[in-house]
């Protein structure tokens, strides 16, 4: 995969390009992508049991506090294989830290044109509450079991937060 062929998204921050690394539901094990050639690496095998609520992935040509690129979990009913590309729009994040800073997490869904299941979701509170408190759940504890390593969750906030934290990426990104 060629990464720096893959668009940010067809108008971004609001309907942006994921490329997933970790699908929902899969094995407890962490993959990465290697942003430059593209290849798929086994990150850490998880020290606990748990596993993804959702996918789990980046959105390309963007750039975090924490180096980088933008993490997004896509909400779906059904797993997308590691390496695809969903396209999405924001509808909320996690905002949290951990041991490296800020570390926040984008929440998405499919745009309607893929899946309408999430045609009347348009902030996170839209979701199934159990869906984010398993989420909020994960987080706190994916990696309680890994020496020095913790994490602090701050709370959700809403779409346009979320966009905005898009936005300011994808300029640190170009800079």
């Amino acid at each position: 995969m060629i990464i720096d062929a893959i668009p940010i998204g067809k108008e971004p921050p609001w309907d942006i390009n994921v490329i997933i690394e970790v699908p929902f539901g899969r094995e407890p094990v962490k993959y990465e992508m290697d942003k430059k050639s593209g290849a798929l690496y086994v990150d850490r095998v998880m020290h606990t049991s748990m596993r993804y609520p959702c996918n789990y992935g980046f959105v390309p040509h963007t750039l975090s506090d924490d180096g980088d690129p933008i993490d997004v979990l896509v909400a779906s009913p059904v797993e997308f294989l590691s390496g695809c590309i969903v396209r999405c729009r924001p509808i909320g994040v996690l905002e949290m830290e951990d041991e490296k800073g800020p570390d926040e997490k984008i929440l998405a869904v499919p745009v309607d044109e893929l899946n309408p299941y999430y045609a009347h979701v348009q902030q996170h509170t839209d979701l199934p509450e159990i869906l984010l408190k398993q989420i909020a759940h994960f987080f706190s504890h994916y990696k309680d079991l890994e020496d020095g390593k913790w994490v602090k969750l701050a709370g959700w906030e809403g779409a346009d937060y979320a966009a905005d934290l898009i936005q300011k990426a994808i300029e640190r990104a170009s800079a």
